[in-house]
């Protein structure tokens, strides 16, 4: 199998599809690179080279005790870009991975990025601060903690519901669907998993979304009930010079997953990478 090595020596695995203009695929968690098949196979269909990697702690990457933090996962992303010496990239985050992308612009800038996308992503701060009253209290974040240290299998079969709004009245999410998040959640170490969450909720990354020098598409579900479209979206395309933002009316978190959204959202990604 392909992989990286990071700074520390950790192994990154990335798939690598298709061949044109890089695509690169960050993804949420406690997911692997696998979330993204249908749009990796979306753009290499069309032209595009599409990678995505399995975050440290997780999938095929290595689980090393340390470095489960926002500036080792934008680095791990670099060392990705890096060893295939990719250019012209085009990022594309979802949910942790959009904070990932956001870091890595804000650390690494821009000399190998042409756009950038995030969805559903957790700029610029998840947790409730008086400078961010929006955000979502510290308790919401150690439950998470407590799930994953005490049955993180039995968590991650009901964190699912909310996920893919299948606790919503007239979804269609089917089991597998369900099935495949948990499966993933499972490749993923105990450690990882629980550094993870501060990572994703107490990493503050205002200053690295002015960065951002690129075209950047904003994509959030108005129903997302893991990460509020109020403390991410709706602030976030305001930080982002000329960010083109765009609201999908119901959409859950893993909307990109949910066949109604995730129709619309590979449009719109194949609409923003030609354009």
């Amino acid at each position: 199998m392909p992989f990286a090595t990071a700074k520390d020596g950790t192994q990154i695995f990335y798939k690598d599809w298709g061949s044109g203009r890089p695509v690169v695929f960050s993804h949420g968690w406690p997911l692997t690179a696998d979330a993204w098949d249908a749009q990796m196979k979306v753009m290499a269909d069309n032209g595009f080279r599409a990678v995505a990697h399995d975050r440290r702690g997780g999938g095929r990457s290595g689980q090393p005790w340390d470095g489960n933090d926002l500036d080792t996962y934008a680095d791990d992303l670099a060392a990705v870009i890096e060893a295939l010496d990719l250019q012209d990239v085009i990022l594309v985050g979802h949910s942790t991975g959009g904070g990932e992308v956001t870091r890595y612009i804000g650390r690494h800038g821009s000399g190998r990025v042409a756009k950038a996308v995030l969805v559903g992503a957790i700029p610029p701060l998840m947790l409730k601060t008086p400078e961010n009253p929006e955000g979502l209290p510290i308790d919401v974040f150690d439950e998470i903690r407590k799930g994953v240290e005490t049955d993180r299998s039995q968590f991650y079969k009901d964190l699912s519901g909310p996920f893919y709004g299948a606790n919503r009245d007239g979804s269609t999410v089917t089991q597998g669907t369900r099935d495949e998040f948990w499966l993933w959640g499972m490749t993923v170490g105990i450690k990882g998993a629980y550094d993870c969450v501060k990572a994703f909720s107490e990493t503050d990354l205002t200053e690295d979304l002015k960065k951002i020098d690129v075209p950047t598409l904003i994509v959030h579900g108005d129903d997302d009930q893991i990460v509020p479209i109020v403390a991410s979206g709706d602030k976030s395309s305001k930080l982002v010079k000329g960010a083109v933002y765009k609201v999908y009316p119901g959409a859950p978190h893993g909307l990109a997953m949910v066949p109604k959204y995730a129709e619309v959202f590979n449009a719109d990604l194949l609409e923003f990478a030609r354009g």
